[in-house]
């Protein structure tokens, strides 16, 4: 882990140097050096992001695939999500709005003597050993993101706007990023003030990050596999996360749109542990019911999508 750390941090440096920091001298923005600097890293995560996607997943794809693709141009638009978040889009636009407040309340909390609690100076010796470091925050983490799963259910707002990334009806390894912008910016701000709090290390967190979303990749894709009786229960695979996303199974609960089973992002252990886990080895069809029954649109379009989420967020009427 350490040496893999260093492999990155070094790769990083150098495109930095000979690419980034360049550019951002001649284009006037000299005075962010370190937000290009963390850019830089992103970029690198995303890259490696997508090369394993087309190596590794895309292959399964074809090989065992859960269901025929009938709607390519919807794969079309989850790929341009894909692009948008993982190419670091999103995340430079993330750090040059709303990261400079971030660090300011940090730094206040700290003049307060509002320290962070590390997670890795839990048992000295032991747990600030990196591999053992990354392990706790990622298990840490996933705990987080299983109850942030379970708000985007249980709020009405909420699932108003993360209905967008249920309403595909054609699932791939392109689909996890297919979510409204205000819902990725309210989740970003969320990890980042609990990264800062727990006084994270930059490198961990972007582990962590890297690790989650290409697992999260991986649970999307068109692919009909599980992990047999066991492995079923030591991390998510496509199927139990297909069916979190299967109309009127996964996402709701008997009689009412919010609720449903398998939130969790990358361990079942959160599913099993407070009654929302099911390990029925099925495959359906995908998408949410009010598409099926009543029609609904959820749009066809990156912008269209955006601008229907808000609609729904304001209970604004969707067609005139």
């Amino acid at each position: 882990m350490e040496w893999l750390m260093e492999g990155f941090a070094s790769l990083q440096a150098a495109l930095f140097e000979t690419v980034f920091q360049p550019l951002a001298f001649a284009i006037g923005l000299g005075g962010v050096l370190e937000l290009v600097f963390d850019a830089t890293g992103w970029l690198l995560v995303g890259l490696s992001q997508l090369i394993l996607m087309l190596l590794l997943i895309a292959p399964l794809e074809r090989w065992r695939q859960a269901e025929p693709l009938r709607d390519r141009h919807a794969v079309r638009i989850d790929m341009l999500y894909t692009l948008i978040h993982r190419l670091g889009f999103f995340r430079l636009a993330f750090f040059f709005t709303l990261e400079p407040l971030l660090d300011a309340l940090s730094g206040s909390m700290s003049a307060q003597g509002l320290g962070g609690w590390h997670l890795d100076h839990l048992w000295p010796g032991i747990t600030d050993i990196p591999w053992v470091s990354f392990v706790l925050y990622l298990v840490f983490f996933d705990f987080i993101n299983y109850w942030l799963h379970r708000g985007q259910h249980h709020w009405n707002a909420w699932w108003a706007l993360h209905a967008l990334h249920h309403s595909q009806r054609q699932m791939t390894m392109w689909t996890d990023n297919r979510n409204h912008l205000l819902d990725d910016v309210l989740q970003g701000v969320i990890w980042a003030v609990i990264a800062q709090c727990m006084g994270m290390a930059p490198a961990q967190f972007v582990a962590v990050v890297a690790v989650t979303q290409l697992s999260e990749s991986f649970q999307h894709a068109n692919v009909r596999l599980d992990f047999g009786r066991w492995g079923e229960r030591l991390w998510v695979s496509p199927r139990f996360h297909r069916l979190h996303h299967s109309i009127g199974l996964g996402h709701e609960s008997p009689g009412q749109v919010l609720g449903g089973h398998n939130f969790g992002v990358l361990l079942p252990w959160w599913d099993m542990l407070f009654g929302t886990a099911n390990f029925e080895v099925r495959y359906d069809p995908t998408g949410i019911r009010d598409q099926v029954e009543a029609g609904r649109d959820y749009g066809h379009g990156f912008w269209q999508q955006q601008w229907l989420g808000l609609l729904r967020l304001l209970h604004v009427p969707e067609k005139g």
